[in-house]
């Protein structure tokens, strides 16, 4: 269980990635872009919770046992991730 426990949360962590990556994206978008401010953050949060799903499902399928532990490290990891990065972003003002 201690294994599926930092596995989610290193799958928590690599989940927001893809939201950093949104953020940085609408912040170069230009006025007139396609893509623009919020299809860019959407896109990242579609990524995000894509990376999430996947992994829930393959430990669901393969590790049922430890699904849970699985699941809420991984949201964890996603938390404690974006508010690692809040209060990084806040320091740095």
């Amino acid at each position: 269980m201690f294994v599926a426990i930092v596995i989610g949360l290193a799958v928590g962590v690599a989940a927001f990635a893809p939201l950093i990556f949104g953020m940085n994206k609408a912040r170069m978008a230009s006025p007139t872009s396609n893509l623009g401010h919020a299809g860019s953050l959407l896109l990242g949060v579609l990524l995000s919770f894509i990376v999430l799903g996947v992994a829930m499902a393959l430990c669901a399928l393969w590790f049922r046992s430890v699904a849970i532990p699985f699941v809420l490290a991984e949201a964890c990891g996603l938390v404690i991730s974006a508010v690692v990065f809040g209060i990084s972003k806040n320091l740095r003002r």
